[in-house]
C-alpha cells in the first residue's frame, strides 16, 4: 500500500521558498525530507528550523533524501536542468514559474519529461500558477468557457500593480540581469498574468512587442512593455505592464459580442447587450445607435482556499492517488514562456511576429546578450520586503 505522507524536497530558499516552507510544514500529507540552497547557512538554517536535512545542490538531495517529489524554488535559468534531473530519477516535480527563460528550454524540459513518463508512467509534473486559483480570476475564465459572450473581439489587460523599486532590483545580484534572471517584467513578475491570458483566450498567432531596457531603473532588462496580439479568430489583445508605475492599476476588460466584462478593484462587472452588437451593426437602420445593455455586478465568492498551498496540495493528491487534476500542468509551463520570447523578439526586431517563430533566433539573441552585457551591480543590499504583497496583482 502506498504511503500516506509524500516525500518532498525543496530547492531554492530565497523569498518564495520561504512561503513553501511554511505550507511544507503545515499539509498533513507531506514530508519534508530535505532543504537544499547553494548558500550552506541558509540551508542549514531553515533545515535547523524544519527539523530536517540541510543539502547544498540538488544532485545531493536526490541522491541522499530518498525524496518522491521536489519543489523548485531556485532562480530561473536552473528550473530546465533541476527538472531534467529528476524527470530521469522518476521524481515528481512541481515547478515556480517560469517554466524556462527560453521556448528551446521549455521545449527540452517538456521532451524529458515525456521520455521520462515511459519508464514511470505515473510521474507527476506541475506548474506553480497559483493565481488560476485566485476567486476573480476563475470567475472570469467561467464566464468566458460558457460562451455567454459570444464572440469575443477585444481583450485589453493594464498591470502595472507590479512597482519595484531599485533597492529591490539590487537585492540580488542574479536580479534583472541577462546572465542572472534572463529577462525582466515578463520573466519575473508577469509569467502568472501571461499564463492566465493563454488559459483563457488561448495563444495569439501574431505578435507585435515594444519593450523598454531599463526606462525606469538601473537594470539591463526591460521593466515595461507594451504589447499587442492578434488571435485566429480575429480577437485582437493589449497587455500593458510596468514595475515603475505607482499608484499601479490592476484592470481587465473582455469584449464579446454580447456583452463587455470589466475586472477591476476587486469588483467584476458585466455589460449584458440586449442583443448581439454584431448582429445589431448589420441590422439596424440608426447610424448611431448603441446597443441597449444591462450592468450586472457579477457575484464571486472570496471565501474560498487559494494561493501557493492550494497548488501543492493538488500536486501532492495526484502524486498519491494519480486521480484529481493539476491547478497546471507542467506542458502548459511553455505557453507563458511563448508569449513572453514572442514579445520581445518583435521588440527586438522591430516588428511583428508570427506564431511559432524562430526560438533558435531568440535563443541567439539572449545568449548575445549574456556575452556582451556591460552592466555590474554594487554589492547586493538587503532590503525588508513582506513578499505576500507580490502575489495576486
Amino acid at each position: 500500500m502506498k504511503s500516506q505522507k509524500v516525500k518532498v524536497g525543496l530547492i531554492g530558499l530565497g523569498n518564495i521558498g520561504k512561503t513553501h516552507i511554511k505550507n511544507l510544514t503545515t499539509t498533513e500529507q507531506i514530508e519534508l525530507v530535505g532543504v537544499c540552497d547553494l548558500v550552506r547557512e541558509k540551508a542549514d538554517r531553515f533545515a535547523a528550523e524544519c527539523e530536517t536535512t540541510a543539502y547544498y545542490s540538488h544532485s545531493e538531495l536526490f541522491r541522499n533524501s530518498g525524496l518522491e517529489a521536489v519543489i523548485i524554488a531556485v532562480p530561473h535559468y536552473s528550473h530546465p536542468v533541476i527538472a531534467v534531473d529528476a524527470f530521469r530519477q522518476g521524481i515528481h516535480v512541481l515547478c515556480e514559474k517560469p517554466l524556462a527563460i527560453h521556448v528551446n528550454d521549455a521545449k527540452l524540459t517538456i521532451a524529458a519529461y515525456e521520455e521520462a513518463k515511459q519508464k514511470y508512467p505515473e510521474l507527476v509534473f506541475g506548474m506553480m500558477f497559483q493565481e488560476r486559483t485566485l476567486p476573480f480570476y476563475k470567475k472570469i475564465k467561467e464566464i468566458v468557457d460558457s460562451g455567454d459572450l459570444g464572440r469575443l473581439t477585444r481583450a485589453s489587460w493594464i498591470n502595472t500593480a507590479w512597482f519595484r523599486s531599485q533597492a529591490y532590483y539590487d537585492s540580488g545580484d542574479w536580479r534583472a540581469t541577462w546572465a542572472g534572471e534572463g529577462g525582466g517584467i515578463l520573466t519575473n513578475q508577469c509569467p502568472h498574468n501571461l499564463d492566465f491570458y493563454q488559459w483563457v483566450f488561448g495563444v495569439p498567432a501574431r505578435i507585435s512587442g515594444h519593450a523598454h531596457i531599463g526606462k525606469y531603473h538601473q537594470i539591463e532588462v526591460e521593466d515595461e512593455v507594451t504589447a499587442y496580439f492578434e488571435h485566429e479568430s480575429g480577437m485582437v489583445g493589449h497587455f500593458m505592464v510596468t514595475t515603475a508605475e505607482s499608484p499601479g492599476v490592476n484592470r481587465l476588460e473582455i469584449v464579446g459580442e454580447n456583452g463587455r466584462l470589466l475586472f477591476e478593484k476587486d469588483k467584476l462587472l458585466l455589460f449584458r447587450n440586449r442583443i448581439s452588437m454584431l448582429q445589431h451593426l448589420q441590422e439596424t437602420n440608426q447610424g448611431f445607435g448603441n446597443v441597449e445593455f444591462e450592468e450586472i455586478e457579477i457575484e464571486v465568492d472570496k471565501d474560498v482556499p487559494t494561493g501557493h498551498k492550494v497548488v501543492t496540495e493538488k500536486f501532492v493528491t495526484k502524486v498519491l492517488t494519480g486521480q484529481g487534476e493539476l491547478i497546471a500542468e507542467g506542458t502548459e509551463g511553455i505557453l507563458s514562456v511563448t508569449i513572453a520570447n514572442g514579445i520581445m523578439l518583435s521588440s527586438f526586431n522591430k516588428q511583428m511576429v508570427e506564431l511559432p517563430f524562430d526560438s533558435d533566433q531568440y535563443e541567439r539573441i539572449l545568449q548575445d546578450l549574456i556575452a556582451s552585457s556591460k552592466f555590474r551591480k554594487a554589492a547586493a543590499q538587503v532590503i525588508e520586503a513582506d513578499i505576500s504583497q507580490s502575489f495576486s496583482k
